[in-house]
């Protein structure tokens, strides 16, 4: 690991370093490694994920005057979301600079994405207990909040199968169906690719990492598809 670069690509300078170790330490490394003095991330993930909430909820409330608490709720889950804190923390350079066991080292899959994802918040409380709130929130500005625009332009903001089903039920009294089309690639980096059907007509195809992702993607363009959104 080498912290000099990584707060380089952090663009925070740690006053007390261990909490930048710390913040990169799994759980699953300790095991390997009895003689470590410092714990690993999972209390100050716990921090982290409590100042990241509020700078977003924050930042959204400010941002959008009018918007309903449903509306907001759903911006900050899709800011916030695993996906969203793990696509972050790659750009960072963390995925590089994680202290694993050798065999959490191995697995690039789902799993790794909520590793990555724990990471983020993990270094969010680490800022705010070195530096302070102020010094937090601009970490979290700085590298969460202008995904938003893309966010709400692709619409991946909208929990896509509650609504599908909910316009669903409505206009055809019919409950939609999810259909695996095809899975491609390794294990560790699968893409599936799913069809959502109302009764035998197909209505859209949606592509993901994971099944959920792929039929939310499905649930989205059929939204869009029937003119429902």
């Amino acid at each position: 690991m080498d912290i000099e670069q990584l707060e380089k690509k952090i663009n925070v300078v740690f006053n007390n370093k261990d909490l930048l170790l710390q913040a990169m330490t799994h759980r699953s490394y300790l095991n390997e490694n009895r003689g470590e003095k410092l714990g690993h991330n999972e209390r100050l993930e716990f921090l982290g994920d409590a100042v990241l909430e509020l700078a977003t909820t924050d930042f959204l409330y400010r941002k959008y005057p009018n918007k309903t608490e449903g509306d907001l709720t759903a911006y900050r889950s899709a800011l916030v979301n695993t996906q969203t804190l793990s696509e972050t923390s790659t750009k960072l350079n963390i995925n590089e600079n994680l202290l694993l066991s050798k065999g959490e080292s191995k697995d690039t899959g789902r799993a790794r994405q909520y590793i990555l994802a724990d990471a983020f918040e993990a270094i969010t409380g680490a800022i705010y207990l070195d530096q302070g709130y102020d010094a937090a929130e601009k970490f979290v500005a700085d590298n969460i909040f202008h995904l938003l625009d893309e966010i709400i332009e692709k619409g991946t903001w909208i929990d896509g199968k509650s609504m599908f089903q909910e316009k669903a039920q409505e206009h055809s009294s019919m409950t939609p169906e999810y259909k695996s089309i095809s899975e491609e690639g390794p294990d560790h980096n699968k893409q599936f690719t799913v069809g959502v059907f109302i009764g035998k007509e197909k209505v859209a195809e949606g592509k993901g990492k994971s099944k959920q992702e792929a039929e939310q993607e499905a649930a989205r363009k059929g939204l869009k598809a029937k003119g429902w959104l």
